[in-house]
């Protein structure tokens, strides 16, 4: 299949990913899908049927976008994966247009994975510890964290490293008013995911590329990548963008 862009690191295809991805036959170190969520009468907003067993035949790893209202209409269609874990994306504004209802400030990303935890690649997420933090922790022998049903491990000594683990909340000022897509993802947000699910040098599988924003987050990490977009409109302005973005050989 000809590719609709290429740099020799992101490659963008054009077409529906249900019928592109099976002829691709690839081996992903991480999927990051932003998929319609069906959750409005908007031509574009409508949910791909069958699109995650599908993702399960191209890598083992998928953080996935959505809301609450989708993961749990949707939760059969995730039967080949196993749910690691969750994290808020907070934006800096509300959408929606319901005015009954608390604002909607956020949506969420699931990490889903396959076969043994252990051999998914996982960057753990550390950030610095304040110097407050730092120094009410400064005791080498401390209380280890809540473990199922609310009860708490032995004591455990551990060493002071500067860092903490990042917090599953995550807040990030959205697109708005700069989108080139009506979902489009914030680069510094899809950094988080790239980096924790994909080595350096891996290769990430967008099947929902939009205007190119993981594919755009995958190379400025040192990664590769590769997007499928349905809509040739997002498609063309995905490749303007990134050709924009590529730096001409030395």
């Amino acid at each position: 299949m000809k590719p609709y862009y290429s740099d020799g690191q992101v490659t963008l295809y054009l077409g529906d990913m249900r019928e592109l991805l099976p002829a691709l036959s690839l081996e992903a170190d991480l999927i990051v899908a932003d998929p319609p969520y069906g959750e409005t009468s908007l031509t574009w907003d409508r949910w791909p049927d069958g699109w995650p067993t599908l993702a399960a035949t191209a890598a083992s790893s998928m953080w996935c976008f959505g809301s609450m209202r989708m993961f749990l209409a949707r939760s059969h269609e995730f039967a080949d994966w196993k749910l690691s874990q969750d994290i808020v994306w907070e934006k800096h504004n509300g959408s929606g247009a319901t005015t009954d209802r608390f604002r909607r400030v956020h949506e969420h990303a699931l990490h889903w994975y396959r076969g043994p935890w252990s051999a998914s690649h996982h960057d753990t997420p550390r950030v610095p510890a304040s110097p407050e933090q730092i120094a009410r922790n400064g005791s080498a022998v401390r209380t280890s964290a809540p473990v199922h049903h609310g009860a708490y491990g032995p004591a455990r000594k551990w060493t002071e490293t500067g860092t903490r683990l990042a917090r599953s909340v995550l807040t990030v000022r959205s697109m708005k008013g700069q989108a080139i897509h009506p979902t489009e993802k914030p680069v510094p947000l899809l950094d988080h995911l790239v980096t924790y699910g994909c080595p350096p040098g891996g290769l990430v599988l967008d099947p929902f590329a939009g205007s190119g924003s993981t594919l755009d987050a995958a190379r400025l990490s040192g990664r590769r990548a590769i997007g499928i977009e349905a809509d040739e409109k997002y498609a063309e302005a995905a490749a303007n963008r990134l050709s924009v973005l590529t730096l001409p050989a030395a």
